[in-house]
């Protein structure tokens, strides 16, 4: 086990040298930025094991939720690693926009895909909900194990993409629940293939909504009454895991500092 001595690295030092750095990053509860020091120990500690760390280096340790903090190893080995905390700052990585994304259950696997790169792009939060339509209808019992294996694909992808915060994956019990909750945003936008003339940039920046083509759906109605805005992309129609990608990038383009859910 090696250990720092004297620390050779002043705290200025330190902080100077590494502040603009891409350091390792790892994850822990948030109170466990309140201490001087913080020790990792399960997979946080094997993960440092592979990165072979050593006494003197700087790391960021975040804690999930915005805030990171330069700390440096004083000791490594026996399955924990010790940081000294040496400075606490806003993480500069995450967007303005608080975006979050509903979907219906995907099939398959895409639905792990979809929080993984949404992750990357800087996303708030993923909801899931069953519909009508959808293949994929998961039972409680088997929810359960999703979820936590959602939550940790969220969490990985949030440390190799730099993210200070880790966005929650949720399901809700049905469309209705969905849309309930995606109106209490500043804005609520729907992607629906059917209409023709209203684009994303036009409804996003708009701040009424007048459809220029509407079906007789109960659906479309039910948007419309809970003042959802509809709009379209093109003339193609795109998959579930890639349609969201350009949402994501033009939602953050056009609407910083303010709440944007989407489904």
């Amino acid at each position: 086990m090696g250990v720092l001595r004297g620390n050779p690295l002043t705290i200025p030092d330190i902080v100077t040298k590494n502040r603009d750095k891409n350091l390792s990053r790892f994850f822990v509860e948030k109170e466990e930025l309140e201490k001087r020091e913080i020790v990792l120990s399960g997979e946080n500690a094997a993960h440092a094991k592979v990165l072979r760390l050593a006494p003197g280096d700087a790391v960021t340790v975040c804690d999930g939720a915005g805030t990171d903090a330069l700390c440096a190893v004083v000791s490594c080995g026996g399955g924990v690693l010790e940081l000294d905390v040496r400075e606490l700052t806003p993480s500069q990585a995450e967007p303005k926009l608080q975006c979050s994304i509903y979907m219906g259950f995907p099939k398959a696997d895409k639905f792990e895909h979809v929080i993984q790169k949404a992750t990357e792009l800087g996303v708030y939060e993923i909801v899931a909900f069953p519909s009508a339509r959808c293949v994929s209808k998961p039972d409680e019992k088997s929810l359960k194990k999703k979820l936590e294996r959602w939550q940790k694909i969220a969490a990985s992808a949030a440390e190799q993409s730099g993210r200070g915060r880790i966005p929650e994956v949720l399901v809700l019990g049905s469309y209705q629940e969905a849309l309930n909750r995606a109106v209490q945003a500043d804005k609520a936008i729907l992607f629906y293939e059917n209409e023709q003339a209203t684009t994303l940039r036009m409804a996003l920046e708009s701040c009424t909504y007048a459809p220029s083509h509407i079906q007789t759906l109960e659906r479309v109605v039910r948007h419309i009454f809970f003042r959802v805005e509809i709009f379209f992309m093109g003339k193609r129609i795109a998959r579930i895991i890639t349609s969201y990608i350009p949402l994501i990038f033009e939602c953050q383009s056009t609407l910083q500092g303010r709440t944007c859910i989407k489904y």
